[in-house]
């Protein structure tokens, strides 16, 4: 089994009378992918920020790599860190600006040309490398903040939103690099975001915040499993059948049908009111909307079970949306 890289025992911070981070405790293992979620207010900032030190703790403990929180120079010297904002100096090159971080952790100077070539590469950059940071895109900066995080080398690296406001493609290459910074390098990754589909797509595991405490935690398919969530079916009529379709699920209690996106002729079925855990009602309800269709005559020519999402799970966990 993979070392623990990070773990926080009894995690608290307070602001006078208000309690942002309240009794977190959790392990995060080497080559991991966690992701941070929960809605404004929810403390993820103020956790990011006890556990990369710019904030102490008001009680509580952590640790990175086995270095605990009362040694906090050691523990920055062990991580990478991008932050939502992030201001870059415009008349640098990219090559410039990450030898200047590489020298600010030791490296000389044959070394830091060395790493600074090594990471662009690394993020893509190769070829920009020698630009100067006011010509990048936004895609192209969070890359670079991404070489810097790494710059060092760090057992664990801090992301957050890395692919806010980039287009599908940015945001594509943005979740290979975070998989290759778990995977490649062996890093542990606290990734903190607002887009579900990333957290489902790259996190091994994942930490629901909400006022200030954890309300779940675990893998995807243990926390959709913690709390009951609609079941989900995906039907495909003939088109010109949608409507008769339609007319005969109307029919079957405690079933509600929607279109699905960009194709009229399928069919989202949910289960009204009953929880995916009961499996019972489950199987009894989807089978229920299958006897309807055919027996108005309507072929079925697809029809599939969706897993639970998390976003479902997070909706029913804290009554509201990620933002």
């Amino acid at each position: 089994m993979a070392s623990v890289q990070l773990e926080a025992v009894r995690l608290t911070k307070r602001f006078g009378d208000r309690t942002a981070v309240d009794g977190l405790s959790f392990t995060a293992r080497q080559g991991e992918v966690v992701g941070l979620l929960g809605p404004n207010g929810s403390g993820k900032t103020t956790t990011i920020r006890l556990l990369t030190t710019v904030l102490a703790p008001t009680s509580g403990e952590f640790s990175v790599a086995g270095v605990p929180c009362t040694r906090p120079g050691e523990i920055r010297r062990r991580i990478g860190v991008l932050p939502e904002s992030s201001g870059y100096p415009g008349h640098q090159t990219g090559e410039e600006y990450l030898r200047y971080h590489a020298r600010l952790f030791g490296h000389g100077r044959p070394d830091a040309v060395r790493a600074a070539e090594r990471l662009l590469a690394e993020v893509g950059l190769a070829e920009r490398g020698s630009s100067r940071i006011s010509t990048y895109s936004r895609g192209m900066r969070q890359r670079l903040g991404i070489a810097r995080a790494l710059v060092n080398d760090p057992a664990v690296v801090f992301l957050d939103e890395p692919t806010l406001g980039l287009d599908p493609a940015g945001q594509r290459q943005m979740l290979a690099i975070v998989r290759e910074i778990a995977a490649g390098r062996g890093a542990t990754v606290i990734l903190s975001t607002h887009t579900l589909p990333d957290v489902e797509e790259i996190c091994t595991s994942v930490l629901i915040l909400h006022k200030g405490k954890i309300l779940v935690s675990g893998t995807f398919g243990e926390v959709t499993r913690a709390v009951p969530t609609q079941q989900y079916a995906q039907m495909r009529v003939p088109i010109e059948l949608v409507g008769r379709a339609r007319q005969a699920l109307a029919g079957v209690a405690d079933l509600m049908t929607e279109p699905a996106d960009e194709r009229p002729d399928i069919l989202r079925i949910s289960l009204n009111g009953r929880p995916a855990a009961d499996q019972g009602g489950t199987d009894t309800g989807m089978n229920a909307a299958l006897r309807a269709v055919l027996s108005a005559d309507v072929p079925v020519l697809s029809f599939e079970v969706e897993g639970a999402r998390l976003s479902d799970a997070f909706l029913a966990m804290t009554g509201e949306g990620v933002r």
